[in-house]
């Protein structure tokens, strides 16, 4: 036995058997745990009741409601509110007042859920200020717990200034203004820029009343658009248009300033109602036209950059900030119409002639044509009446071909000079845009920079020979090509082409000639000057029939005297009404006459 134990003795005035059947002093056990359930709360399963921190962790918090046992609630339901200490009372949900192991069961996130549509309702309308634990991030803002309810926190009401970085905003408890409800979907949204924007606008009102046009105030870059850059001047916003940026051209704000940036600003002009600056930084530096080299005058040669295109010309950056225009007609002695991308482009370096300058407006425009001489100053020499060249087919109109020499030298070749023999109703039959085509020069009009060419006249004109070939009444084979309402356009030898009309296409069977045949042909008429040749294929076959007629009454009319001798007594007693056309040899020939007719 040991030291503890030797000296143990039960006590001789414990009652056994009131302790083995549950009863003290003749008190009941049934008795005791009333006396003891009346000591604590009356708890029901879910039912909102309130709590007592009565200890606090990192994973848990530790809530008494006067029940038998306490609850333990995650600490993750009590993001929103980084200060909860021991003693403080909290709403708690009662699950189940005791599970399979007797444990109390309690949760903040529904107690509060279940008050929080009233909470943010009366917030709302109380204008309450409210906190809420930045949950994550989702389009367009942020999710925050507000009273147990998910809350949507939009990125533009996060802050006055636009935030580049929504990240650092997660797991953070910040106070909201509920700005709107809908009460269908039960969507919150919230604002944490509600909140300061009374003060700041104190503030801009005050910085507006103090503002002067042509003020030098100190900002900071808050935003860089592609059409300025918003400057913070200390609670009021000011925009720099991006050609205030820089007397030069500007392409992007972003190479003139960074974000963050502190920079000295003009104030230019200023809205009073709508609190709008407009803000200068070019201004801070003198314009660089007050520095151009004041010995520089028109004919003198600048070198520059190509800082704009356009159709009708290009800007060339002859310094920064000072700049010329090129018009597009003064890029090239040629006269056809071209736009200014075919000559440069923008990042050029160049260099061109001053052809006016004004210091008081500020313009300057220059060529880049006059680097090279005016092919129209000796077009005499290098094009003399007479010579001959190769030229290119530039365009046509309906009365001729315009071909293009050299750059600057154009000249026109008439229909009528194309082809000495072929009747060109379009030069596109004759040729195309863009080939080349030999010439000759006719004429020279200096004062309008036009060429007279021809193409025909490279050659002898054939019509010389064509003359003594296709001669009045001479028969020629021929091809009939093309079927006109007037008539009919014959090919001939030579390369030549005559016309016949619809009675001259008369077949010998009475039948109407048609395209393709081929057949012989009368020349009827001839015309040098005109370069015209009428035909007849129905006079072929007529002509000889007219002269064998022609000469049958010939032959009748020689027989005529000899019988009128040897038949005299006959005649003279025929009455004096008798003529000759009573005849039977004359009365057949004017019949066959009148039928070839």
């Amino acid at each position: 036995m040991s030291e503890l134990t030797k000296n143990v003795k039960p006590l001789e005035d414990f009652n056994w058997e009131e302790f083995e059947n549950g009863t003290v002093a003749s008190v009941s056990k049934e008795e005791l745990d009333k006396a003891y359930d009346e000591t604590l709360n009356k708890v029901a399963d879910h039912q909102v009741v309130d709590g007592k921190v009565i200890s606090v962790d990192k994973k848990e918090v530790v809530v008494n409601i006067g029940y038998k046992s306490d609850g333990i609630i995650p600490a993750s339901e009590f993001r929103y509110n980084p200060d909860l200490k021991i003693g403080d009372t909290v709403e708690v949900y009662v699950e189940s007042a005791e599970d399979k192991k007797g444990q109390l069961i309690l949760s903040h996130k529904k107690a509060r859920l279940s008050k929080a549509w009233d909470r943010v309702n009366a917030a709302l309308e109380a204008e309450e200020v409210v906190q809420g634990f930045i949950k994550c991030r989702t389009k367009g803002g942020m999710i925050v717990d507000v009273f147990g309810i998910e809350a949507f926190l939009p990125g533009s009401q996060i802050d006055v200034h636009p935030i580049r970085d929504y990240d650092q905003f997660v797991g953070k408890t910040m106070e909201f203004k509920i700005v709107k409800i809908n009460q269908e979907f039960r969507n919150v949204v919230v604002s944490h820029k509600a909140l300061i924007e009374a003060e700041l606008e104190q503030q801009k009102k005050e910085i507006i009343s103090k503002l002067e046009k042509g003020q030098i105030l100190e900002g900071t870059v808050k935003n860089i658009t592609s059409y300025g850059v918003f400057v913070d001047l200390g609670g009021v916003d000011g925009l720099i248009h991006i050609t205030d940026l820089s007397w030069g051209r500007v392409d992007d704000p972003k190479k003139v300033v960074e974000l963050d940036q502190k920079i000295n600003v003009v104030i230019l002009d200023f809205d009073d109602e709508k609190k709008r600056i407009a803000l200068g930084l070019k201004q801070l530096t003198p314009h660089p036209w007050d520095a151009l080299d004041a010995d520089l005058k028109v004919g003198d040669h600048v070198k520059g950059k190509v800082v704009v295109i356009a159709d009708y010309g290009a800007f060339v950056e002859v310094q920064p900030g000072v700049e010329g225009l090129i018009h597009v007609s003064e890029m090239s002695w040629s006269q056809h119409l071209r736009s200014a991308q075919e000559f440069l482009k923008v990042g050029d370096e160049i260099e061109a002639v001053i052809l006016t300058l004004d210091r008081d407006e500020r313009k300057m425009s220059l060529g880049i044509k006059q680097l090279k001489e005016d092919p129209w100053e000796n077009i005499e020499t290098k094009y003399p009446v007479g010579s001959k060249h190769n030229a290119k087919v530039r365009n046509f109109t309906n009365f001729g071909v315009f071909v293009e020499l050299e750059e600057g030298v154009d000249g026109l070749i008439h229909i009528s000079d194309l082809s000495w023999t072929k009747k060109v109703k379009h030069p596109s039959e004759f040729t195309q845009v863009g080939a080349p085509i030999d010439v000759i020069v006719l004429d020279i009009d200096k004062e309008n920079r036009r060429l007279s060419l021809g193409h025909k006249q490279l050659e002898d004109n054939p019509w010389d020979v064509f003359e003594e070939k296709y001669t009045v009444g001479s028969i020629h084979t021929g091809k009939i090509i093309e079927l006109l309402e007037k008539g009919a356009v014959v090919a001939l030898e030579d390369n030549v082409e005559g016309f016949a009309t619809p009675k001259h296409l008369v077949k010998e069977d009475n039948t109407q000639a048609q395209q393709g045949e081929e057949l012989p042909f009368k020349v009827i008429e001839f015309n040098k000057d005109s370069k015209r040749i009428i035909l007849s294929h129905s006079r072929t076959f007529e002509d000889p029939q007219r002269e064998e007629k022609k000469a049958a009454a010939a032959a009748a009319a020689k027989k005529a005297p000899r019988a009128k001798k040897e038949e005299a007594p006959v005649i003279e007693n025929v009455a004096a009404s008798t003529t000759l056309g009573d005849l039977d040899v004359l009365a057949q020939l004017k019949a066959q006459m009148e039928k070839t007719k």
